[in-house]
């Protein structure tokens, strides 16, 4: 019996989500995956603002990075961030509600090119994240 693609995606991530403590104790809320995509969203709080009252890039880029993890890791491959980089082109304030949309460019062997898309919940957009991922030994599920 097979699954297909978005139900493994979901699996993979289900069993992520369970022991990924960092992503867990940020409070943020994986909402949607599918084969190479994750939707993934947190709110901002005082203890993120950093000296200028705004979200520190930090956090932003760990909310794109871990929607850019559970996008690449879809195919049941341990799959981990061989280079990013994030360009923050707004502020996030105290109470934003940011959401992280990463989508799959290319997968080709063991390398993958993602982007992730963070705005903030009035759609204004705050950054912009590119990721390349590359596929080590091992599978998410167990065989």
């Amino acid at each position: 019996m097979s699954i297909s693609p978005d139900e493994l995606a979901k699996a993979c991530a289900e069993r992520m989500w369970s022991q990924d403590t960092a992503t867990q104790h940020l409070d943020m809320q994986l909402s949607e995956v599918r084969a190479g995509h994750s939707v993934m969203s947190m709110t901002v709080t005082k203890a993120m603002t950093n000296g200028h009252g705004i979200c520190h890039g930090g956090y932003i880029f760990t909310l794109a990075d871990s929607a850019f993890a559970f996008a690449c890791n879809t195919y049941n491959n341990v799959t981990v961030a061989q280079q990013c980089n994030i360009t923050f082109l707004a502020p996030a304030h105290l109470d934003d509600r940011l959401t992280a949309t990463a989508r799959e460019l290319s997968r080709t062997g063991r390398s993958g090119l993602y982007d992730v898309t963070v705005q903030n919940q009035n759609g204004v957009l705050i950054a912009e994240f590119r990721g390349n991922s590359r596929t080590t030994k091992g599978t998410i599920l167990p065989e």
